[in-house]
């Protein structure tokens, strides 16, 4: 095993340990939002459903005050667990996740389900994206709508990086984004 998947998957068994394990809930948030938060080995996550839909996941960079609760939602209880999948080494395909993107334009629209396309364990550039909507000069635009993502790691921005082989941006921390891919079984180490 890869000495640097070893320690993610040893941190997520700290992380599981240390804190205690979400509980189911029939609550909403304050706002009345079906959400949860997931503590990951690359920080917390809080998932939001909408209806029947997915409509964000982004990083929380402080842990939540109480103990994470789930909401007794068949939506969030398959996001918790595809999440808990992925985070211990599983292929997760992430197509069959029900995401509702309704907050963003036609174009990042295009940009974020082309990025739904990379296969685990595969990087692109942005010009590749920019390429497969038919904006091929558009790179700069689709950088700017891949962080505008609002549905991390299910939709993969992680798994974009620049045309010169480095990481580039990430919302949830350059760190992260080198994890990610190194959980999905990428060559982190050909990066610049």
């Amino acid at each position: 095993m890869n000495v640097k998947l070893k320690e993610i998957l040893d941190a997520i068994e700290n992380a599981h340990s240390q804190v205690n394990p979400p509980v189911p809930s029939d609550r909403l948030d304050a706002l009345g939002i079906r959400s949860f938060c997931f503590n990951s080995p690359i920080g917390w996550i809080h998932v939001v459903g909408e209806g029947s839909y997915i409509s964000q996941i982004y990083f929380h960079h402080i842990p939540p005050l109480s103990i994470p609760e789930i909401p007794e939602d068949p939506l969030l209880n398959y996001v918790y667990d595809i999440l808990t999948s992925y985070f211990t080494g599983e292929t997760v395909d992430f197509n069959q996740a029900p995401l509702k993107l309704n907050r963003g334009t036609e174009f990042q629209i295009a940009v974020w389900n082309t990025i739904r396309e990379i296969p685990s364990g595969e990087t692109r550039p942005y010009k590749w994206l920019a390429e497969q909507i038919g904006s091929p000069k558009a790179a700069r635009a689709v950088g700017g709508a891949v962080g505008a993502n609002p549905i991390s790691i299910i939709i993969p921005c992680h798994r974009v990086i620049r045309s010169n082989g480095t990481l580039g941006g990430y919302g949830g921390g350059v760190r992260q984004k080198r994890l990610l891919l190194e959980l999905e079984g990428y060559p982190v180490e050909t990066l610049k």
